[in-house]
């Protein structure tokens, strides 16, 4: 097997595989193995990019031994946790197929559906996504908050981002190098091949239960993730607290004439200080409310303009030959040697 590796390792990979993993110890031994029957079925040469995204358990160390054994496996080591969409990104600026297949590390993304994203990307489509029909081994409210935040995305976003889709997908060279140019760094990944356009197509599959670990997408990242495509992609929510607050003016403008007409012409009023506070509460937490909306943006662009990178790669391991043939080019075309960060971020 680590024979026919080298021979597939020389030529330059069809297809790439981009796997982050972030504290997937349990699991790495059987991905590891169902990864490689996968690259073995292949009909053309491949890879697999592991993104180890600042793992704090023995996930990278794994990593590193089965990437010098295995030529077909590369590994970039993150500097710390850059979050799950940063790891797709970095995994994704160094494919080098033409054909990118994105996938998670905890085998609910079966990496015998690729086959099939394969075939449909065959047929013509540049974005092929795997869609979610069922899901084993979640609970009721594991399963309402999914169906919850899709429809949600569905409502408040102005790209179409299909149901039950995550980032199980395969893209093919024109919208990779179309990704790559597009450098916002507040990232929604399954959004921006949305927004792309080009032409798209799903393949089904079961979603089974994760194989080992603990997952790394609870409650409050899935919102907080929901947060960001929705901030990333829409301007309704600016829209949505323009009219409230024309709402709440309207709602109290006619508050107002309703108390200039009982003190003109109702007698025996009650003036009291509980309607004046339940009044002030309640315009003081639509007050509140607009402007944790309005800073929303203002914090997204805010990190725009700061203009950091992306991420920062701690160690490569896998890429001697890429690093070598770019190096090799630079000296014949006499520009200066690309940094490691400008080659993968």
């Amino acid at each position: 097997m680590i024979n026919a590796g080298n021979a597939e390792s020389r030529k330059a990979p069809v297809y790439s595989l981009v796997i982050p993993i972030f504290n997937e110890e349990a699991v790495l031994p059987l991905l590891v193995r169902r990864v490689t029957n996968l690259l073995d079925t292949l009909d053309a040469s491949a890879e697999a990019i592991f993104v180890d995204d600042g793992s704090r358990d023995t996930s990278v160390i794994f990593l590193r031994g089965m990437a010098a054994e295995e030529p077909r496996f590369k590994l970039i080591e993150l500097s710390r946790n850059f979050g799950h969409q940063i790891a797709i990104t970095a995994g994704m600026d160094a494919a080098a197929g033409d054909a990118v297949i994105v996938m998670d590390a905890d085998l609910q993304d079966p990496p015998e559906v690729v086959l099939d994203l394969i075939a449909k990307w065959k047929e013509g489509y540049e974005i092929v996504y795997a869609r979610r029909i069922k899901r084993e081994g979640e609970t009721l409210l594991k399963r309402l908050t999914a169906s919850l935040f899709y429809r949600v995305l569905e409502q408040m976003t102005s790209v179409t981002i299909p149901r039950d889709v995550g980032d199980f997908r395969l893209v093919g060279r024109k919208a990779l190098e179309t990704f790559k140019r597009m450098p916002e760094r507040d990232r929604f990944v399954r959004g921006m091949f949305g927004w792309m356009g080009f032409k798209q197509a799903e393949v089904a599959f079961e979603r089974p239960v994760r194989a080992a670990g603990e997952t790394k997408y609870p409650f409050w990242k899935m919102v907080r993730l929901a947060v960001h495509g929705i901030v990333s992609f829409s301007d309704k929510p600016l829209r949505l607290a323009l009219w409230g607050g024309i709402a709440v003016s309207g709602a109290a403008a006619l508050l107002g004439c309703y108390a200039l007409f009982s003190w003109l012409f109702v007698s025996g009023t009650v003036h009291g200080w509980t309607s004046t506070v339940v009044i002030i509460s309640f315009l003081s937490g639509i007050n509140l409310f607009m402007t944790g909306v309005i800073g929303l943006y203002v914090g997204g662009i805010h990190a725009e303009v700061k203009r950091r990178p992306l991420y920062v790669v701690e160690r490569l391991t896998g890429f001697e030959e890429a690093i070598a043939a770019m190096s090799r080019s630079d000296a014949t075309t006499g520009r200066q040697p690309a940094s490691l960060e400008r080659r993968f971020g």
